[in-house]
């Protein structure tokens, strides 16, 4: 018995993005997933700074820099350099911590 009613297929974020953005490895992937770790960046930063009860411009003076600075920052306008960066975070005395993970490599040490 048939009733009429098509079933719906339903995509996982990966399916998508690889359709719509790209495959992983290929330069516009590279790009989009650079942009959103910025964007998740900038939002750390945003919040920590909420959480402190501090203004753009307070941040901005306790790191040395301007407010504008500081709003490109936590909106991903800018690409910080890494030291401007690690005194955000000392000013917001807050604990940062990387992950780098080596993908299809496979190291030999001597």
């Amino acid at each position: 018995m048939n009733t009429g009613k098509k079933k719906l297929r339903t995509y996982s974020l990966d399916e998508i993005t690889d359709k719509y953005i790209g495959k992983p490895g290929t330069k516009k992937r590279d790009a989009f997933e650079y942009e959103l770790r910025l964007d998740l960046l900038g939002e750390a930063i945003k919040e920590a700074r909420q959480k402190r009860n501090l203004t753009q411009e307070e941040l901005g003076k306790l790191v040395g820099v301007q407010r504008a600075q500081i709003s490109k920052i936590e909106n991903s306008l800018t690409d910080a350099r890494f030291e401007t960066i690690i005194k955000v975070f000392k000013a917001l005395n807050a604990k940062v911590s990387f992950s780098i993970e080596l993908l299809n490599q496979k190291v030999n040490i001597a």
